[in-house]
């Protein structure tokens, strides 16, 4: 092998066995999620999936965070019961509960009779 040859074979290793590297180096430098933006995935994600449309308006909706750990968000979606939207004000209804993993933005809904958690999808929920 002449000598570009094998600078060229050793920077196209080096790249190789590098890369995997760089790109998990980007991928952690943006951190975990905030709980702001956990907040906003999840928004997001049920108006774009209309998942509540037919049930209550979005502008009447909550986002409560109820817990936070390393690992995720839980935060229960409430009816928000104002002048505009009706309902007791003294109340807020939960109407379904979720978890926003902080690494990958995964949303899980909690089933209350199952006492467990699903991935979401919003076409079940409809």
């Amino acid at each position: 092998m002449n000598q570009i040859s094998r600078r060229l074979f050793a920077f196209v290793v080096a790249i190789t066995l590098l890369s995997p590297l760089i790109v998990r180096a980007e991928s952690k430098s943006k951190g975990p999620l905030t709980e702001d933006a956990a907040v906003n995935i999840l928004a997001r994600t049920l108006k774009q999936d209309n998942v509540y449309a037919k049930r209550i308006s979005f502008g009447c909706i909550t986002f409560d965070t109820e817990e936070t750990t390393r690992i995720y968000f839980e935060i229960a979606l409430r009816e928000n019961h104002t002048a505009k939207c009706g309902g007791d004000p003294e109340t807020s209804p939960v109407l379904d509960r979720y978890r926003v993993n902080r690494a990958s933005g995964k949303i899980e809904l909690y089933d209350a009779a199952a006492d467990r958690w699903h991935d979401y999808n919003g076409a079940k929920i409809k």
